[in-house]
């Protein structure tokens, strides 16, 4: 299939997505702070430069985009342009996800990811929730967490 914009608008497109300070992170890290935690942010020192990292706690944050991680939620839908691109691109993002988680867990840190889609569309939880549930995740101890969106609302 073809793409519906020319070459030059999908590239205007495409370079104004962001990385690293998204809605959804500025959200997260608002919350977080109202709620008394300090951290640094995108700690290029770490593997994978996390979006937040909490040195006291020894944990790290990704507030992962549910598309160019390739979450299986509804957010996430292969693109039917330019296929084996898109394939090659999310997979290894995953693949990148996946040594970084490694490489952080070995080097003794906790991990948390906090998808889009607990954030936005129709699966998303309440803010209060993804912030609460962070924090307890925080100072509990626990070495992993995803908050993903509610699976009763796939349909």
């Amino acid at each position: 299939m073809t793409d519906v914009v020319d070459k030059a608008t999908r590239h205007r497109m495409m370079s104004g997505i962001r990385g690293k300070n998204t809605r959804p992170e500025m959200a997260i890290r608002r919350g977080l702070h109202a709620r008394g935690f300090r951290y640094r942010l995108h700690d290029s020192r770490l593997p994978g430069k996390p979006d937040l990292v909490f040195a006291r706690y020894r944990a790290v944050v990704f507030i992962n985009g549910c598309f160019w991680h390739g979450h299986g939620c509804h957010l996430f839908k292969w693109p039917s342009s330019r296929p084996c691109f898109w394939k090659r691109k999310i997979s290894a993002n995953r693949e990148r996800d996946a040594e970084t988680r490694r490489a952080l867990l070995a080097g003794g840190w906790r991990i948390i990811i906090v998808w889009e889609c607990a954030l936005k569309g129709k699966a998303r939880l309440a803010f209060d929730r993804v912030l609460e549930d962070t924090e307890k995740w925080l100072v509990s101890g626990a070495e992993f967490m995803e908050i993903e969106g509610r699976d009763d609302a796939a349909d």
